[in-house]
């Protein structure tokens, strides 16, 4: 990605491109993914089955009780998101790496450099676009309401407008520490991981900067992501959806002793089935985009 030379507002504007046609394309997934890590074990209570069970069962729950349309809860926050967070964090990328080993730098940059400019930009990207993320997993957390019970949002403008009336601007921003610790990680893991699994396969011979290499590197990519940022994953999903914690540790610390370790890993599938396939999506985009500009 770095061998062409372009602006900020260049990569800006195909990265947000890439990454909202890669949300489009995979929200249904991410949809059954906040489902399953919302949903919480009945201490005590093994008679009551969970509702959602897997990730295509989710999904067919969803569809099934709220409609087909239902899997795209929250699209529009998430494209307000994508355009924010993943123009900023990509764009970002190539300049901070450069920053860091110095301009008149050449050769292959190391891995750790690599980590610690993802690490930089996707804190610094999600800072800025927490209220997106918020609004999406707050729409994307309300299932279906039983009759004559009001909906808590009727749509992305109206959910930005009732959290800043009812917890204030600042709620905006609520999730923030996980939010900031999740988004560094897996962007790390995303970028880094991309950046350097392409670099090895374009050293394999008979393979070349095309789209198989933007696929293998895709994959590695989510893959390195879910396995790493799931745990603050749930967390955050927690925290965002569900406003009676305290704070991340209080979070953390009720999760694991009521529910074991392994609720952390909730919705691992889907999750993986997620950011593998908006990985490549949104790579395979980049790319092909980032050649045709």
């Amino acid at each position: 990605m770095a061998d062409l030379k372009f602006s900020f507002a260049e990569t800006f504007l195909c990265s947000a491109f890439a990454a909202c046609f890669a949300e489009f394309c995979t929200i249904p997934l991410d949809t059954a993914k906040v489902r399953l890590q919302l949903q919480k074990k009945a201490v005590g209570d093994e008679v009551n089955l969970p509702k959602y069970r897997g990730l295509l069962g989710t999904m067919a729950t969803i569809a099934k009780e709220e409609r087909l349309s239902a899997l795209w809860k929250g699209i529009v926050a998430g494209l307000h998101r994508q355009c924010i967070y993943g123009g900023l964090r990509i764009g970002l990328y190539e300049p901070v790496k450069t920053l860091l080993v110095g301009a008149d730098y050449v050769g292959d940059i190391p891995l750790y450099q690599k980590i610690i400019a993802a690490l930089l930009t996707g804190a610094l990207a999600i800072t800025v676009a927490n209220p997106t993320d918020l609004v999406k997993v707050r729409l994307q957390a309300e299932g279906k309401f039983p009759a004559g019970i009001a909906r808590r949002y009727y749509g992305t403008l109206d959910a930005y407008y009732t959290i800043v009336r009812e917890e204030g601007l600042a709620g905006l921003w609520t999730g923030l520490g996980p939010n900031i610790a999740r988004n560094a990680i897996v962007n790390a893991a995303e970028l880094a991981s991309y950046d350097q699994v392409k670099q090895t396969v374009l050293k394999i011979p008979g393979f070349s900067d095309n789209v198989l290499t933007h696929l293998l590197a895709g994959l590695g990519a989510g893959f390195f992501a879910v396995c790493i940022g799931s745990p603050i994953d749930v967390v955050k999903s927690r925290m965002m959806g569900d406003s009676g914690y305290k704070n991340t540790l209080d979070c953390f610390i009720r999760t694991l002793r009521n529910e074991g370790f392994l609720a952390f890993y909730k919705g691992f599938v889907p999750n993986f089935t997620r950011l593998g396939s908006w990985n490549v999506v949104m790579f395979l985009t980049l790319e092909q985009v980032r050649s045709a500009v």
